[in-house]
């Protein structure tokens, strides 16, 4: 309630690109004080009794899961927050997206709330510090048992003024940069918010990406890193099909579904939240229909409440991941989230 009195009292009249970062600055400081951080911990980000179980147990990593809800990635686009994010809960928490190169992402306004649907809009670009950067982000945070605990997944994208016929070379280098200190791996060629990247949707476009990024990742890291391909909730459903059929093809290990919709008449950029729940539930259902028991889906779009999550579940996700409603529900939510689904 005391997160919600600040929200429509103050959140609401501070820009929200500046809010944003405000907020993950003051996640990140939380974490690195050691009394704050166990006393934050210990109220909000309690783990549940049961994780989700390493793959030699049926579950979809080489470790455990700590919760079936992570963070989504574009939240802590730059690696900046793990350790925070998990202090509030979070099982595990993807970060990104990286591109090969850095880049300031597009002109600002570029983030827009909507509280009345619980929606986001946005149309950032992909504005980050580049792979090499968050190779070194990750290096670091690995190098503590503390950061080694944390169930960590890398978002990769083309950088901005790479043409697409270029597009692997761009993957490739990212993923060099990222895989070793990964848990896995997520291909966006989905956001709305670079020009042309959603053609590369295509299964001929997209198995050659996926191919060289499989092989690279593994290479460098010198063990497996699963690697996801990350869909748009706008993808035809002939496409959707092409595309887990890919899955199954090139053996990868699963989908993230969904990202951002442009389905809406708000202006540019893609529209996350709420709204999206519908069509994300569809997608999530016809994966799961179409790829059979093996892959993992990890489900986003809408999840705000139990009732969010267990349906995505039963639609056929293995993991959820959420980005909005964390920002409208609170420091308090994603643990909150976890322990209760965990009780069932």
């Amino acid at each position: 309630m005391l997160y919600r009195l600040l929200y429509k009292t103050v959140f609401t009249h501070i820009d929200p690109e500046l809010c944003h970062h405000v907020a993950v600055d003051a996640i990140s400081m939380t974490s690195r004080v050691p009394v704050l951080r166990d006393v934050v911990r210990q109220m909000f980000g309690r783990r549940p009794d049961k994780p989700i179980p390493d793959a030699a147990h049926g579950g979809p990593f080489v470790r455990p899961v700590p919760g079936v809800l992570g963070l989504a990635a574009g939240m802590d686009k730059e690696g900046l927050a793990v350790e925070g994010m998990d202090m509030l809960g979070f099982g595990f928490i993807e970060v990104g997206t990286f591109t090969a190169q850095a880049q300031p992402g597009n002109d600002k306004p570029r983030l827009w709330r909507y509280p009345q649907t619980r929606a986001i809009r946005n149309r950032m670009g992909f504005n980050n510090d580049g792979a090499d950067e968050a190779g070194r982000r990750l290096r670091q945070l690995r190098s503590t048992v503390r950061g080694r605990s944390i169930v960590v997944g890398a978002n990769i994208g083309k950088t901005k003024v790479t043409p697409v016929e270029d597009a692997v070379a761009d993957y490739v280098y990212s993923a060099s940069k990222v895989a070793r200190w990964a848990d896995y791996l997520v291909i966006n060629v989905s956001s709305p918010n670079t020009p042309n990247l959603r053609d590369l949707q295509q299964v001929e476009a997209l198995r050659p990406i996926a191919e060289a990024v499989a092989e690279t990742a593994d290479r460098v890291a010198k063990r497996h890193v699963p690697l996801f391909i990350k869909i748009a909730p706008d993808l035809a459903d002939e496409d959707i099909d092409a595309v887990a059929d890919m899955v199954l093809e090139l053996d990868l290990a699963g989908v993230v579904a969904t990202n951002t919709t442009i389905n809406h008449d708000l202006g540019e950029g893609g529209l996350s939240g709420a709204p999206l729940r519908p069509r994300a539930l569809e997608v999530v259902r016809r994966l799961r229909m179409r790829l059979g028991d093996k892959p993992t889906i990890i489900g986003v779009g809408g999840i705000s409440t139990v009732m969010d999550a267990q349906l995505m579940l039963d639609a056929g996700a293995d993991l959820l991941q959420a980005y909005s409603a964390f920002i409208y529900n609170g420091p308090a939510w994603p643990g909150a989230m976890n322990r209760m689904l965990a009780k069932d």
